[in-house]
């Protein structure tokens, strides 16, 4: 597929929603935000799962088509959840219990 026509079709399918990008002064979803927040849930998932994420950071990293960790962090901010599910899990490495 061309990017072009992904965009467009994202374009007309906000349209369709009644999305615009006037809407409470923000601008509408674009396909970099839909993986960002792609990315983001899955890191989340991951901690509340107590899997070990840094082993599976390179498979995030492939999976969004990146060759390299530093490619993929751009994508990888930090939400309330995700801060909560790596404290959670940052509390259990510091207190002796599950080190995933």
């Amino acid at each position: 597929m061309r990017k072009h026509n992904v965009d467009h079709a994202l374009k007309r399918l906000l349209e369709t929603a009644g999305i615009d990008r006037k809407d409470d002064g923000r601008r509408a979803p674009c396909l970099r935000a839909f993986r960002h927040t792609a990315a983001v849930h899955r890191l989340t998932f991951w901690y509340r799962q107590g899997a070990n994420v840094q082993r599976l950071l390179p498979a995030l990293s492939t999976y969004l088509g990146h060759v390299n960790l530093e490619d993929t962090s751009v994508y990888l901010s930090m939400t309330p959840e995700l801060l909560h599910e790596a404290s959670v899990c940052f509390d259990r490495y510091v207190n002796g219990g599950d080190h995933g």
